[in-house]
């Protein structure tokens, strides 16, 4: 698909877009605590827009393996004044959760996206996604946050992700969301080893046959940890080069924490596009 219907923004996605992370958590695994206060996050979203981030991720829970659930009254209560602040800005938000009541406060609060790590699985979720007009990304993810990463095991990863991935974009059209408020993320990091990690990225095009946006969130992982030595601050070359790699194999969307390099790489990808033919 070359657009994204979000709410009231349509997102052209005939070259690579940059989703901006902020996380208003005090346990998030790279930023936890960082942007506890309502203010700091909102200026922090703000300078990501400036930036160049396409669309604000806002997320009042981590997800980080271990992790422990946010009660709904608590995490409403720290993502809701972001969004309409950032709303009001003219700003294409995201909330980044699983929970239903969440979502309608989200929605309701001005976002044009939910970021689901389940998948609108929860009782609720697929239903206040398509009473609206928001767009969703549906990420695949193994077990739960408390467990994922314990002993994550597949037969195939690709295969498996896809197809998991491609039965719930199926609910989601049946259940009313049109193809084009679609986006799908194999959930690098989600109970996955580093092998499966691996082979999801090299082989993330075969995702591409599911005809719905690929979004890649590797920024800051694990997995590049693994694979440098670097410790959490200090993984943005590694992600820029993995975020790289995913726009060959197809992926639109990009998740990351440091915006700014991650346009000015993708200003020479794209420089490279449209006129490295020499005409």
């Amino acid at each position: 698909m070359s657009v994204l219907r979000a709410g009231s923004h349509l997102l052209l996605l005939s070259r690579p877009r940059i989703v901006g992370v902020v996380n208003v958590t005090p346990d998030s695994f790279s930023d936890g605590g960082q942007l506890h206060d309502t203010q700091a996050a909102i200026a922090h979203a703000l300078k990501l827009s400036e930036q160049g981030a396409d669309i604000l991720d806002v997320g009042g829970e981590s997800t980080r393996p271990g992790a422990t659930a946010v009660p709904v009254d608590e995490e409403i209560g720290r993502v809701v004044p972001v969004i309409e602040a950032l709303a009001r800005e003219g700003c294409l938000v995201s909330v980044d959760t699983n929970k239903p009541e969440v979502m309608r406060a989200a929605l309701a609060a001005g976002a044009g996206m939910v970021n689901d790590v389940a998948a609108l699985r929860a009782p609720g979720a697929m239903e206040a996604v398509a009473a609206s007009g928001a767009a969703v990304c549906l990420m695949h993810m193994q077990g739960d946050p408390q467990s994922m990463q314990q002993s994550p095991r597949y037969a195939d990863v690709v295969d498996e992700v896809k197809q998991f991935l491609r039965a719930r974009v199926q609910v989601c059209e049946a259940a009313g969301i049109a193809r084009e408020r679609l986006v799908i993320d194999p959930g690098f990091g989600f109970g996955k080893t580093l092998q499966h990690n691996l082979a999801l990225l090299k082989h993330l095009g075969e995702l591409a046959e599911l005809d719905v946006p690929i979004l890649a969130g590797l920024s800051r992982k694990s997995m590049l940890g693994t694979l440098t030595g670097r410790v959490v601050d200090e993984r943005e070359f590694a992600g820029v080069a993995a975020h790289l790699m995913a726009v060959a194999q197809g992926a639109r969307l990009l998740r990351v924490h440091n915006v700014m390099a991650m346009r000015d790489a993708l200003a020479i990808w794209n420089a490279v596009e449209e006129y490295g033919d020499g005409t």
